[in-house]
């Protein structure tokens, strides 16, 4: 059975603010209220690939101390451009 899109939203957005790293759920919390709603189900699929990271790596590659994933790099870059608007 496919879950619905709004609740796969929501599942989305609680699973970006309740990571263990408060940098990553600062970061990935603003990430998502800007850019979830708008993403396409093969963009959420990716999303949530990366979601399925260690915390440590994700900080690593998104604050750029280590170049993430060649899969994640478009995604990762995009986080990036949103947590510096800040």
């Amino acid at each position: 059975m496919t879950e619905p899109r709004d609740i796969r939203l929501k599942r989305l957005q609680m699973r970006s603010m309740r990571r263990g790293i408060k940098e990553m759920d600062l970061i990935l919390m603003r990430y998502a209220d800007a850019r979830l709603a708008q993403m396409t189900d093969a963009q959420l699929d990716t999303y949530e690939a990366l979601l399925d990271e260690n915390d440590q790596d994700l900080y690593q590659w998104v604050s750029g101390q280590t170049p993430g994933p060649a899969a994640l790099q478009s995604l990762i870059s995009d986080i990036q451009s949103v947590a510096t608007r800040a």
